[in-house]
């Protein structure tokens, strides 16, 4: 009950999550200490998107657990207790209101000096220019080392007064231009290199970062420098924030309400793959594989270990739920084993069944142990029995032929054949590159030609530059392709691969595409893998979880099929019995759900059926005997709404009011606002 709890919140949240966007507020209604934060002591620090991420949350915890989220993730050393990022921040916050604003009103933090020294801190060189007599006061910073930021390795920043008075500016030399700098100019104002021999003659220093900031330009551009402009206008300011992932800041937002507050300070970014396979039963699977950028260990005694928590949750287009599932898989290693994988990304990967239609998926995986998380969202689409269709690409860097779990149904393994793909498509010069797809739902008219022919192609911006073509040869379905390319020739850079299905006149029928990358490293880090085989597809398992997404879509002929076919392969199974039950009470074949139901009431999966065999007797108008099953179910699972209102029309039905009246008053009591049950309580004691 607790796990359909959980389920129903996430469906009901995430119906809504993407829309709070639209509730942006204003920072003028923020509380003053949160106001303070984004308006002074974040501004030029925090991203576009996570300010329209802060403005959308609703309560102060919720603006408190995204600063710490802030803050850490910033911290350049997450492994030691303090978070040096954080630590000079401030203090560049603090220096700037004591060193500078002096000249104005405001506070230091609020001048052109101020921000930049927020920014980028100290100078590597100040040069002050303030008591001239023929130009305006004037401060040159001169800073470098800044390559690792995204900026030129050495440049200078400028500040000056204008016309001589208030507070220093930045200076631009495309919208200020030496001009500004020289007190009693008499010049034309769009004369630039005029200006800047006129500035030269009184002071070379000063004019020589009055056309560029960048020294590499300094002596051979005659007028203001664009990549200055850009410089001051685009990349100093982003500096902060240029570089950093802020996809923590949109999952802290979509997954606030679902999951423990020690986790939304901790989202963890990740690639991910998810692809189509059919299996040769004609049972599609989703492959899906998520790798965390980082997966932390916790030392208890001599081992190391984690603990991971799946939550996954397929729903339609309409956001109604088609599918749930969660996992628990426990990861415990010795000091040799930790050895081993430490200095390597981490993949989990699994796989499930899934019927036809287009669908959103969403799999949230906790690490219960350190309370970080990570999720994936993409759309499906999974083909009907009709329209030819061409799999989605899986590009791997690796195979495992004859695979020891073959028969087993286990991310991307095919037949005997296991994948090893990368969410990156990315590769080396000394890799192969294995391509896998599927054709399924070939017409029988393509089928009669006999020189049916598969193209792949790699291309490079458009140009093919290797091509395979096979000829099929008999028809199976799913038609499984495997193809290997060397990438021995080709240079490192992005590429695309290309399939299409050509009839017997080279007609192109049908194609898929794929990006990829080769890489200039002579060698990539690969994950290790914790992937858990299922059973083979052979199993009822699968039958009865297709039969539970068809009921959810409310087709109730197919989910018969499916739960029935289930149920006679394993009768004994409590799944399959109460998914195939659920089915009859809601067809309202009820003694066929007590039939099926009654073996299961005599040993400890009794609690399992309570409700359910006492909503078949009651439509049943077995009343007393539905009483007595909701009772028991009332005393091993608490207080219900809904059954304290079904228990109370059963005794209502066989005359006993006392004791409808007292199940419908604590229904009440549960939920005032039900005016048909208040209505029935009035009616009864007025009754009485």
């Amino acid at each position: 009950m607790k796990k359909w709890m959980l389920f129903l919140s996430i469906f009901l949240f995430l119906l809504s999550s993407y829309s709070s966007f639209s509730k942006i507020k204003s920072p003028q209604d923020l509380p003053p200490k949160f106001r303070k934060w984004l308006e002074e002591e974040v501004v030029y620090i925090i991203s576009p998107k996570e300010k329209e991420v802060f403005l959308s949350l609703e309560t102060d915890r919720e603006r408190q657990i995204f600063i710490e989220a802030f803050w850490r993730q910033r911290d350049p050393d997450p492994l030691t207790p303090e978070n040096e990022f954080k630590k000079e921040h401030y203090r560049r916050l603090n220096y700037a209101n004591q060193r500078f604003g002096r000249e104005g009103p405001g506070k230091g933090w609020r001048t052109a000096m101020g921000r930049i020294y927020i920014l980028l801190g100290e100078p590597a060189q100040i040069w002050r220019f303030e008591n001239e007599s023929e130009i305006y006061p004037t401060v040159v910073w001169f800073y470098q080392g800044m390559g690792k930021f995204g900026l030129p390795d050495s440049f200078y920043v400028v500040f000056f007064k204008r016309s001589g008075i208030g507070e220093y500016e930045l200076y631009s030399p495309i919208r200020d231009g030496p001009q500004s700098l020289i007190i009693h100019y008499q010049g034309d104002p769009a004369d630039y290199q005029s200006a800047y021999s006129d500035l030269y003659s009184i002071n070379p220093t000063v004019a020589n970062v009055s056309l560029s900031l960048i020294p590499e330009e300094m002596g051979r551009i005659v007028s203001p420098s664009l990549a200055s402009e850009i410089l001051v206008k685009d990349k100093i300011p982003k500096t902060a924030y240029e570089k950093l992932d802020v996809t923590y800041a949109e999952k802290l937002l979509a997954y606030k309400d679902i999951i423990e507050v020690e986790y939304t300070a901790n989202y963890v970014s990740n690639n991910a793959c998810v692809k189509i396979i059919k299996e040769p039963r004609g049972i599609y699977f989703v492959h899906y594989l998520i790798e965390p950028k980082k997966l932390n260990l916790i030392q208890v005694d001599d081992r190391f270990r984690a603990n991971l928590v799946i939550n996954g949750r397929v729903a339609d287009p309409n956001n109604k739920i088609i599918y749930q599932w969660d996992r628990s898989v426990s990861i415990n290693f010795n000091q040799d084993q930790l050895n081993n994988i430490k200095y390597k990304l981490f993949s989990f990967q699994d796989v499930f069944p899934l019927i036809e239609g287009n669908y959103k998926l969403n799999v949230l995986l906790k690490n219960t142990m350190t309370k970080e998380f990570t999720s994936i969202e993409q759309k499906l689409s999974i083909p009907g029995a009709e329209g030819l269709w061409i799999s989605p690409l899986i590009l791997a860097n690796k195979i495992v032929k004859n695979s020891k779990y073959q028969g087993y149904i286990k991310p991307f393994l095919i037949g005997s054949t296991q994948l090893v793909p990368s969410p990156r498509n990315d590769f080396t010069r000394q890799d192969h590159l294995y391509l896998f797809f599927q054709i399924t739902n070939i017409p029988e008219e393509l089928q009669r030609q006999d020189n049916l022919e598969i193209e792949c192609n790699i291309l490079q911006e458009g140009k093919v530059i290797t091509s395979h073509r096979r000829r099929i040869s008999g028809f199976s379905d799913p038609l499984n392709i495997i193809e290997e390319f060397s990438l021995e020739e080709l240079s490192p850079d992005y590429y695309q691969l290309r399939v299409s299905l050509l009839d017997s006149k080279k007609q192109k029928i049908a194609f898929q595409e794929e990006d990829f990358l080769i890489s200039s490293f002579p060698q990539i880090p690969r994950p290790w893998v914790l992937s858990i085989p299922q059973p083979p597809s052979i199993d009822p398992l699968y039958l009865n979880i297709l039969g539970k997404q068809w009921f959810q879509k409310g087709q109730l002929a197919r989910a018969r099929t499916f739960l029935s076919e289930a149920y006679r392969h394993n009768p004994s199974s409590k799944e399959f019995t109460l998914d195939y039950s659920q089915f009859l009470v809601r067809n309202k074949e009820y003694l066929r759900a007590k039939e099926i139901i009654s073996p299961h009431l005599k040993g400890s999966e009794r609690i399992h059926f309570l409700l359910i065999y006492a909503q078949s007797c009651q439509a049943l108008k077995e009343y007393t005997e539905a009483i007595s099953f909701y009772k028991e179910y009332l005393s091993h699972f608490g207080a219900n709404l809904n059954v304290l209102n079904a228990l109370g029309e059963c005794y209502y039905q066989l005359g006993q009011m006392d004791d409808a009246l007292l199940a419908w008053e604590k229904s009440l009591e549960l939920n005032p606002n039900q005016e048909k049950i208040r209505q029935l309580v009035d009616f009864l004691k007025k009754k009485r």
